[in-house]
């Protein structure tokens, strides 16, 4: 064999090495903009814990304009983070759209109201205006009032529904005597623009009953009978679960990542660390399997709809164990 001959040989067998160990390609869709809400998926992608499972991720950013669910089905991520509620709504819609795995523990969403609203208990709902998001994030709070026996058609025995953009203008302007806000964010912009807890009345989903699971991974059933398409899931829950205990115990440090991240500039270091200390508090708990009895609970809040419920039937194969059982054994 001449020189040359060994040269191109070696050569091939290099080139062969490297596509056998080439990363696998995986495309995450967020719920929202870039923020410490999504911190655990920085933080693999930081820490190098994609990389160690043999994966190239990218994390696309969500917004306002962005439904989370139809970038899924229209191909445009693998996987994507979203709350329970709308998942099952699309899903009874036709999308089959899977639970593969829960890193949120618990609910972060509040209703925050003035004390001079009048607001000091749910009693005093009635003929008041309360502000609510849409894009999917209203189905827990209609199934709350619809729980409360108050109408959502406004009238001195219901509420009036105020569409309610991303942020607590409404609150702080006095159009609303309630907004909708997380533990994590908008709270915290109510009390950076002035009011005190004092000032307030908070009512916690958590505490009411009705709280739903949020921002869980989905992806499309086709996914799960690709054997292919399987393993690389195990391998992404299994290195998001590790970001995620990773945010848990260094939420600085991981709110530093997440900035890091912030193509738009727009996030402080200050709010971020607030929020990943918060985020903390919803992962902690959580290995990242789905617990069947939040499911159920969540299904049943949606069920409670009165005459317009979120769901009309429970779900059928809305969820599955065989990616967690897999990454987390």
């Amino acid at each position: 064999m001449t020189q040359f001959t060994k040269w191109i040989s070696a050569a091939a067998l290099g080139a062969m090495a490297s596509m056998a160990h080439a990363a696998d390609d995986l495309t995450l869709q967020l719920k929202w903009v870039t923020q410490a809400q999504f911190g655990g998926y920085y933080v693999a992608l930081d820490k190098g814990f994609y990389e160690e499972e043999g994966l190239n991720v990218t994390i696309k950013p969500g917004g306002p304009d962005i439904a989370p669910t139809q970038v899924l089905a229209g191909g445009g991520a693998d996987v994507t983070v979203e709350w329970m509620p709308a998942a099952l709504a699309a899903r009874e819609k036709g999308l089959p759209m899977v639970n593969i795995a829960q890193p949120f523990k618990s609910s972060g969403m509040m209703l925050t109201c003035r004390k001079d609203a009048g607001i000091s208990s749910t009693d005093d709902f009635a003929g008041k205006t309360l502000g609510v998001w849409f894009f999917g994030n209203e189905f827990p709070f209609l199934s709350w009032m619809s729980k409360l026996g108050l109408s959502t058609e406004g009238g001195d025995d219901g509420v009036t529904v105020l569409k309610q953009g991303f942020n607590v203008d409404p609150l702080l302007q006095k159009q609303a005597a309630c907004v909708s806000t997380m533990t994590y964010n908008e709270y915290w912009q109510v009390i950076d623009a002035g009011l005190t807890p004092d000032d307030l009345m908070v009512f916690k989903y958590e505490d009411q009953g009705v709280a739903t699971l949020e921002d869980g991974l989905y992806v499309l059933e086709d996914a799960l009978a690709d054997p292919a398409m399987e393993d690389k899931l195990v391998r992404f829950v299994r290195a998001s679960m590790k970001g995620w205990k990773y945010a848990e115990a260094n939420p600085d440090e991981a709110a530093d990542i997440v900035l890091e991240n912030d193509a738009s500039g727009a996030q402080t270091e200050e709010h971020q660390q607030r929020m990943m200390r918060e985020i903390a508090k919803l992962t902690a708990g959580s290995n990242g399997a789905l617990v069947e009895a939040d499911y159920q609970r969540t299904v049943e809040s949606l069920l409670s709809g009165g005459s317009d419920p979120v769901i009309t039937k429970a779900p059928e194969g809305a969820w599955t164990h065989a990616i967690t059982d897999k990454a987390l054994n």
